[in-house]
């Protein structure tokens, strides 16, 4: 995998990079460990991890690392395991906080591997930036890089509805950032057409310094 950022990329991801990089900092001083006091998240989590351990021994990218807390933790569960943000700053913190593991510039949508090299995929927050367009394409890559067996955790904010939200400031800094918020739903039936089979879902209700609900979806590529 490489550091290099593409000579040509959707304006999406440019737009995601450059929002990351600018609330990097204050986003990880925020949220050192965002599985904290979130026994749910743990517990799936953990979940996932052994799941993964029964198909082999193949490594786990944590797509949309950020500041390194779920690469951190399913290393600790015994997982081969590297992060993948499109933020340079975030891979920089993630790095300096998680000294021991392995972390790469790079975009969730275009992976960098071979084919059927992967064991497993969390993206906890990550496609609520993927824009409609880019979703089905985005899921056939998790599908193509992942073993067959292998298994993708999904974390996204939703809603009764579909809508896209756009922000412009966060954390006091200038952003320009889309969260598309999608009923899970819609996420299901999406990665049903890159043919990852939808095998768990959860819902929960918001925590007192969240504004919306959590859905986690658990989804499995078809073994032969």
């Amino acid at each position: 995998m490489s550091d290099e950022n593409p000579d040509f990329e959707p304006d999406f991801i440019q737009a995601t990079r450059s929002s990351y990089d600018a609330i990097a900092d204050a986003y990880s001083a925020r949220h050192p460990d965002g599985l904290g006091g979130r026994p749910l998240e743990r517990a799936l989590v953990t979940a996932f991890a052994e799941l993964v351990r029964e198909t082999g021994p193949a490594p786990v990218a944590d797509l949309g690392s950020g500041p390194g807390y779920v690469t951190a933790r399913l290393h600790a569960l015994g997982l081969p395991v590297f992060g993948v943000d499109v933020s340079p700053r975030m891979v920089e913190l993630a790095r300096r906080a998680h000294p021991e593991l392995r972390f790469h510039v790079g975009s969730l949508t275009d992976l960098d591997l071979p084919d059927g090299t992967l064991g497993g995929i969390t993206a906890l927050y990550s496609v609520i930036h993927v824009p409609d367009e880019h979703l089905v394409s985005t899921f056939a890559e998790f599908h193509r890089v992942l073993v067959p067996g292998g298994h993708v955790l999904l974390a996204f904010q939703h809603g009764e509805v579909d809508e896209r939200l756009h922000l412009t400031e966060r954390f006091d800094q200038e952003i320009s950032l889309d969260y598309h918020l999608r009923t899970p739903e819609t996420v299901a039936a999406h990665l049903t057409k890159a043919d990852l089979r939808v095998e768990a879902r959860m819902l929960r209700e918001p925590y007192e310094d969240e504004k919306r609900a959590r859905a986690f979806l658990l989804a499995r590529k078809p073994a032969p």
